[in-house]
């Protein structure tokens, strides 16, 4: 009976060290929830004015906006309710269709090597085939 009070024990320090994150986290949501505002962009819930076209992010803006990060892309906009200017993520048209021709291009590379192989096969077949029926009329 020894060995299952260790076990009780590391049982519950796991549920009691479990809750009090858990504690932590709602009352970290219930303040988030008291000001949604201040948490969330204000492009996100009013309407806005690009200040500034998407453009590629400079060194100093990649390592201090946070929103250069995922694109490496940036716009700047006004929010027209609070008037506060924020920077966006987005996307340049640019690379969108630079990626988009590099597709194109590798997936007619891939049509035209196949094809090339599907062409050689078949003159190997028709070879075989040939050589087959020759030796046949020879034979009779």
């Amino acid at each position: 009976m020894a060995p299952a009070r260790p076990r009780l024990c590391a049982v519950l320090g796991l549920l009691l060290c479990g809750l009090r994150p858990a504690a932590a986290m709602a009352a970290a949501d219930e303040r988030r929830s008291e000001s949604p505002a201040a948490a969330t962009a204000c492009w996100r819930v009013e309407d806005f004015v690009v200040a500034q076209e998407c453009g590629p992010c400079s060194g100093f803006q990649m390592k201090t906006v946070p929103e250069c990060s995922p694109t490496g892309f940036v716009e700047r906009i006004n929010c027209a309710g609070s008037g506060r200017a924020e920077f966006k993520s987005c996307r340049s048209a640019r690379v969108e269709a630079r990626g988009f021709w590099r597709f194109v291009g590798a997936a007619l590379a891939v049509a035209a090597v196949a094809a090339a192989l599907v062409l050689g096969r078949q003159r190997v077949l028709d070879r075989r085939a040939l050589e087959k029926v020759r030796k046949q009329m020879e034979s009779i």
